[in-house]
Order: structure tokens, then C-alpha cells, then sequence
């Protein structure tokens, strides 16, 4: 008996076309997200078979968004993000204005009027959460400096976006569109002699601040006392369930309660949750789900492209993606060098912001809805979003290529320190080993400690990469050499002297990380001898095929050594 199941029959589909296209992109040494997206066109309305339900999609890669500002939450504090307002508050404003007058003035040579140019333009001004910190996740650059500075540029765009939203119905008579009848009647608002307006931006001021005081308050010790609670119990199972709880949880009730958006609500909650010594494993639990929403966000974007734009509108198409790509992008760049920034960082944030996303599509939906902007304002916004994200990769790839040889100018880095310790942002200043004939060892936790006091024990030379800044601390003063960082950065991997090396050894758990570097290594030096760790007969596989000389199971070395002593 047939069922009509649309929410299965999206998600389904929605991944599958997204898996074998994603795959086919990978196989041609394309970015996988141009899979995705061409997954969401063939599932649209706009072209023919199969067309998923758009308004499951949008909503399942909501859940994505959430899930990714969650995570970003859990590696952030609040004094890292006070650290970075000097520069991402007037950045982020000062984009935006910029990217309002580029869409503004392309909204007037369409011939639309004041209110639709203003409206496209903030359109065109926001970047994408997903692709932004997706991009920077790939390169392990969310805990750098630069990723610090992108990310509370972020957090001010979306309180821009927030802010917007909420005045756009109650202004959208004045900007040439049709007032909503709930918005026409201010009620108490006008009795106390206060406009509609002023009403609802102050309204939601307070709404915000009420939220981060709540959170900040009460959060900061409700929400790590129940996940330590529940980690007592034992249960995997329900360890991984109050992670979830949280992070939806505490989204749609930010959302609801306090007109907060669904990303900046499971940003704090995250945040509030990075000072438990469980934000590492919560974080862990919220992968793959993660992973999987986000895909659909990427499917759900291309759902919305309608390819019949392209034909009729190509100029304006390619002067929406321009101001996009190239014009916030510049405008980016310039902002963060005029705060002496070195151009390595002004680079990454301009790759960053230049493409947009989901607070694009809703802003420029709910114009249409209100009559503010006409509908080919909603075609243009998703193909210059679609052409955005297709480029952005290229884009970090080609700043990636100029960062790697780059030397930033003399003490710029020393006056940032104040801001964000340069020991935790592997930045291009650092210096590259002076060891020879070493082992590098990468990971520093139960297992990579324990070879790093057998090797001292031995004296044999070698350094240390660790992400993380604790669990090296004491180490130099044993005279071990430290990498505080992203090991599979290429600026951190140039300083390691790979080529000069007698072993890597890879004591993280993570194999398709430590597969990279162990390519990393052998293409810089073939002759080094490489040692890895793995926890399945799968990972063992793979870590000896791109080019591990050992690798050793945990528990197959358990079991022999349990075996031997067995009488």
C-alpha cells in the first residue's frame, strides 16, 4: 500500500542524488558542493521528474544551520568573541553598507525604485553560515584568528539580518510595497505616543538582550549541569540525546521566545556549553548529523534555482554575482587591512563573506511576499547565491596558494596578541623548525603523550603538533618543540621540515586527518617512515593504502599482548 511520505521521500532522495553527485564532482576535482547543488536543481520545481517537498528542505537544512552554529559555539568562548568586536562589529557594518549600495545601484539601472534596491542590497550584503564556516572547518581555521574575526563578523551580520527582518513588514508602506494589517494598528505603542517603528526596533533589542542575559546567566550553569548530570548515568545513548535537546532546543525557543534566529540561539547555546570539559565529546556526538543537514541545506539552495534566469537576465545575473563575489569581497579586504590586519587574514575574511545564503532567500521572500521588490529580485538572489558558493572554494584555494609563501609585515602580529594569543593561530610568522633527522608527532593526548616520554626517554628528537594549547602545556620546558595549531594546515605543515624528517607518527584517532597528512609527508619527503594509529580494520586499510608504512590497531595490539600473557 502506498504512502505519501514527503519528509522521507526529501531526505531519501535529497542525500542519495547528493551522495552519487557529490561523488561524480569529487572524481573530476570539483568541489562536492557543486554535486549538491546540482542535486537540489534535478529535485526542484524547475525541472522535470521527481520534485521534493522545498519547504521540508529549507526546514531540514535548518536543522543543519543549528547543528553547525552549535558546534562552532563549543570551540568559542565569550571572551574570544569580545576579543574580536574592535574589528568585526564596524567591519561587518561597514560591509554591509557597502554591498547595500552596489545592490542599490544595479536595483536602479533595473528601473526599481529606492525601497526594492535597499532590500536587495541587504539581500546581497550577508553571507552564508553553512558555506562560510564549512570552508573554514575544512581547513581547521574556526579556532585560528582569522576564523575568530570571520566568525564574529558573522554573528554581527546575523543581528543585522534579525534586526531587519523584524522592521521590514511594519516599514514595508514607506518602501513601496503593501503593509501587513497586523502591523497598520500600533495599539498600546501609540497610546504611550511611540511609533510602530521605534516600537518594534526597541521591542527587539530588548528581546535580544533579555535572550544573551539569560543565557549568560542561567544558561552558563543550567546547560552544563544537565550534560554532566546525564554523563553520569553512563548512557551513550542519552548523552548524545541531551546534545541534541540542547542545541534544537535551545534554537527554536530563542526563535519563538525572543525573535532570535535559529543559528545565533545554538551559537550561545554552544558557547554557554564550551566551559563544560564535555564540549569536546558533545561536539564529537553532533557530527554526523551535522555533516548530513548541511548537505540538504546545500540541496535545498539548489531547489530553489530557476535555470530559465540565466537566459532571460544574464547581465543582471552576472552583476548580482559580481557584487556578491568581488564587491563586499573587496570591501571586506580593504575594512580588515585598514585595521592592520596582515593580508593573509584579510584574505580568508574575504573569501569568507563573498558568497550568501539563508538569510538572503528569507529576506528577499518575505520582499516578494510584502510586494517590495518584483519577483525576478528572488531569481537573481538565488542564481548569484548558487554561482557564489560554486566559486567560493576556488577562492580559498587561490588564497591558500598566495598565504603559503607569505611573510606578514613586521609586528602586526605582536599587536594583535592582546586580542587573540597568536600561540593558538598558526599564522605565517611562526617559525619553521630548525630540527633534522626528527620525528614529527602529531597529537599529543593519552596515546601521543605516552610516545612523546618514551621518546624522550630514548633522546630522540623529535617535536610535537597539538591543536590544543592545554594539552602541551609544560612540554617546552622539557625541551620538546611545539605546534600549537591545525596539523593539516599547509602553513603548518611547511614549518614542520617534513622533507628533512626520519618518522611521522600520527597518534590522532580521526584516519581520514591522518591520511592527509601522511600524503602530506610522503610527497614531501618519500623516504620518511610513517606510523599511524587506527581503530578499525577499515581505517587500517585506507592509512596503509595512501602510504603509512605501520599502522597499528588498538585493539589487535591489546589482544596480543593479552594473548602473550596468558600461560
Amino acid at each position: 500500500m502506498p504512502h505519501d511520505t514527503p519528509l522521507i521521500a526529501t531526505i531519501a532522495i535529497g542525500l542519495a542524488l547528493a551522495f552519487v553527485l557529490g561523488l561524480l564532482a569529487q572524481r573530476l576535482r570539483l568541489p562536492p558542493i557543486v554535486g549538491y547543488l546540482v542535486a537540489g536543481i534535478v529535485v526542484g520545481p524547475f525541472t522535470p521528474g521527481f520534485v521534493a517537498d522545498q519547504k521540508l528542505a529549507v526546514e531540514l537544512a535548518e536543522i543543519g544551520v543549528i547543528l553547525l552554529m552549535f558546534g562552532v559555539g563549543l570551540h568559542f568562548s565569550l571572551k574570544d568573541l569580545l576579543s574580536v568586536r574592535a574589528i568585526a562589529i564596524p567591519g561587518a557594518i561597514g560591509q554591509i553598507a557597502v554591498a547595500t549600495l552596489l545592490g542599490m545601484g544595479l536595483a536602479w539601472l533595473l528601473g526599481w525604485n529606492l525601497g526594492a534596491g535597499l532590500i536587495f542590497g541587504l539581500a546581497l550584503s550577508v553571507a552564508s553560515t553553512v558555506v562560510l564556516l564549512r570552508a573554514l572547518q575544512e581547513r581547521r581555521q574556526v579556532e585560528t584568528e582569522k576564523g575568530k574575526i570571520a566568525v564574529g563578523w558573522l554573528i554581527v551580520e546575523d543581528l543585522v539580518m534579525v534586526l531587519t527582518l523584524v522592521l521590514v513588514p511594519p516599514l514595508a508602506g514607506l518602501l513601496g510595497g503593501t503593509q501587513p494589517a497586523d502591523t497598520s494598528n500600533p495599539g498600546l505603542v501609540a497610546a504611550l505616543g511611540v511609533g510602530p517603528v521605534w516600537a518594534t526596533l526597541a521591542l527587539t533589542a530588548a528581546k535580544v538582550a533579555l535572550f544573551v542575559t539569560i543565557m549568560l546567566v542561567l544558561g552558563r550553569k543550567f546547560i552544563p549541569w544537565v550534560l554532566h548530570y546525564v554523563a553520569h548515568t553512563g548512557s551513550r545513548e542519552l548523552f548524545r540525546l541531551a546534545v541534541l535537546a540542547i542545541a534544537l532546543g535551545v534554537a527554536y525557543g530563542s526563535a519563538k521566545l525572543f525573535g532570535v534566529s535559529f543559528a545565533l540561539g545554538a551559537f550561545f547555546a554552544g558557547m554557554v556549553l564550551a566551559e563544560s570539559q564535555l564540549s569536546h565529546q558533545a561536539a564529537k556526538e553532533t557530527l554526523p548529523l551535522r555533516d548530513a543537514f548541511a548537505v540538504l541545506f546545500f540541496v535545498s539552495v539548489g531547489m530553489l534555482f530557476n535555470p530559465a534566469v540565466l537566459v532571460a537576465q544574464p547581465l543582471a545575473v552576472l552583476a548580482t554575482f559580481f557584487i556578491i563575489a568581488f564587491g563586499k569581497s573587496v570591501a571586506a579586504y580593504l575594512i580588515v587591512r585598514a585595521f592592520g590586519y596582515p593580508n593573509c587574514v584579510a584574505l580568508t575574511i574575504s573569501a569568507s563573506l563573498a558568497q550568501i545564503g539563508e538569510f538572503s532567500f528569507i529576506l528577499i521572500v518575505l520582499a516578494v511576499n510584502l510586494a517590495i521588490v518584483p519577483p525576478e529580485a528572488r531569481d537573481l538572489v538565488v542564481a548569484g547565491s548558487i554561482l557564489s558558493i560554486l566559486v567560493n572554494p576556488l577562492m580559498f584555494m587561490a588564497i591558500d596558494r598566495l598565504s603559503a609563501g607569505e611573510t606578514p609585515a613586521p609586528g602586526v602580529q605582536q599587536e594583535k596578541a592582546a586580542a587573540v594569543p597568536s600561540s593558538t593561530s598558526p599564522e605565517a610568522d611562526e617559525p619553521v623548525t630548525a630540527l633534522s633527522d626528527h620525528v614529527v608527532l602529531v597529537g599529543h593526548g593519552r596515546v601521543g603523550s605516552a610516545i612523546s616520554s618514551a621518546l624522550r626517554a630514548r633522546s630522540i628528537a623529535h617535536l610535537v603538533v597539538e591543536e590544543e594549547r592545554s594539552a602541551v602545556d609544560g612540554l617546552e620546558a622539557k625541551g620538546v618543540e611545539c605546534f600549537v595549531g591545525p596539523c593539516g594546515e599547509r602553513a603548518m605543515l611547511d614549518r614542520l621540515n617534513l622533507k628533512n624528517a626520519r618518522c611521522l607518527v600520527t597518534a590522532i584517532p580521526d584516519p581520514y586527518e591522518a591520511g592527509h597528512l601522511v600524503e602530506a609527508a610522503k610527497a614531501a619527503n618519500p623516504n620518511i617512515r610513517v606510523v599511524a594509529r587506527a581503530h578499525s580494520a577499515e581505517a587500517v586499510d585506507y592509512l596503509r593504502k595512501v602510504g603509512a608504512d605501520v599502522v597499528l590497531m588498538g585493539e589487535e595490539e591489546l589482544a596480543k599482548s593479552m594473548s602473550s600473557s596468558v600461560s
